[in-house]
């Protein structure tokens, strides 16, 4: 019998689902979108503060993991069981992110015992901010250089860390760090809601 998900060790998950590096898929909008419409059907938009396609496959032309992220901002007083349910209820397995800002959670989806099937998402959920994931994805779409040369980076740190996804995320920090810096001079609080 194989071990569930949350029963592994980062070295077994890191083995299970080693990062890959894609080349540019047009259709990562697509599935984005398809995705976006059965997250609002099921969470309902009472609920959904904003909902946002970030990281690599948010950003055209550059290589990513093939990964759909997902920011979900939602109203402070969403009922959190309730919540993980309803994202079970779609194919989703719930993660308790401590190190994450509030309420820590995360859903993912194509993830399972055997590995990968179908395609992956992820759902950063999150109360109403100005987040820097969004800074980052639009300073990239406005700056295609900058985008080749985070998608090179991403190539050569797939080369090193294959097997280890902390180590491959810990090797972008100091770019995705400058670029938000960057962005958020540039861009002002484009996503405060407090301005």
């Amino acid at each position: 019998m194989s071990k569930k998900l949350d029963e592994m060790t980062r070295e077994e998950l890191g083995k299970l689902f080693p990062i890959i590096i894609s080349e540019p898929n047009p259709d990562w909008v697509s599935f984005y979108l398809t995705e976006k419409e059965l997250i609002l059907a099921t969470i309902g938009p009472p609920n959904i503060v904003r909902i946002h396609h970030i990281g690599s496959t948010a950003i055209p032309n550059i290589h990513a993991k093939p990964t759909i992220d997902i920011l979900l901002e939602v109203v402070d007083d969403i009922k959190i069981d309730e919540l993980i349910f309803q994202f079970q209820s779609i194919g989703y397995h719930y993660s308790h992110q401590p190190e994450k800002p509030p309420p820590q959670l995360m859903f993912m989806k194509g993830y399972t015992p055997n590995g990968f099937v179908g395609q992956a998402y992820h759902v950063h959920l999150r109360y109403a901010g100005d987040w820097d994931e969004l800074y980052f994805r639009d300073y990239l779409r406005q700056h295609p250089d900058i985008a080749q040369a985070y998608g090179e980076l991403k190539l050569k740190l797939q080369k090193e860390h294959q097997f280890d996804r902390e180590a491959y995320t810990e090797g972008k920090t100091d770019f995705v760090r400058n670029i938000t810096a960057k962005a958020r001079e540039v861009l002002g609080k484009s996503y405060n809601f407090n301005q």
